[in-house]
């Protein structure tokens, strides 16, 4: 599952990796301005790493192994379409590394287990004021017409 882009290589996630996936995911929360407590990370680590959960992980390491970046994935169900999808929850990149095409190879190691599994649509939403991550999604995947409500209950 390794893609070389500018030297970025992705991997799925390991137990062994809690300690830099917790800094990355922190990150992305503290990027979304999401509060997260270490119970929250305990939480969805956890359903990470059970394989009876429908969530996975893949992350992204530069040349030196250091973790650059993560993504989470799981499939869902498209009734109208009477098949399995993939949704691709997650998306962050270290500022540090952004521009190493992690982005990218994030991304396309999820598309690759998409097409192992035989889900044909890998999805996903991001903030309207995204704009650089909205950049590398505009050059992989087709923005849809679709508006995304959240009911609170």
């Amino acid at each position: 599952m390794s893609m070389p882009e500018k030297s970025v290589t992705t991997r799925p996630l390991k137990a062994a990796d809690r300690a830099e996936w917790d800094v990355l995911y922190q990150g992305y929360a503290t990027f979304y301005k999401v509060e997260q407590t270490s119970e929250m990370r305990d939480r969805v680590f956890g359903w990470l790493m059970d394989a009876d959960h429908t969530s996975n992980g893949i992350v992204a390491e530069n040349a030196a192994g250091k973790l650059i970046g993560l993504t989470h994935y799981r499939p869902f169900v498209s009734c109208l379409g009477a098949r399995t999808n993939c949704f691709l929850d997650d998306l962050f990149v270290d500022p540090a590394a952004r521009g190493s095409g992690a982005a990218d190879a994030l991304i396309k190691a999820v598309a690759d287990v998409a097409r192992e599994n035989g889900w044909p649509v890998v999805r996903w939403i991001t903030a309207d004021d995204n704009y650089r991550g909205r950049g590398v999604y505009d050059k992989l995947a087709t923005r849809t017409m679709w508006i995304t409500y959240d009911h609170k209950v």
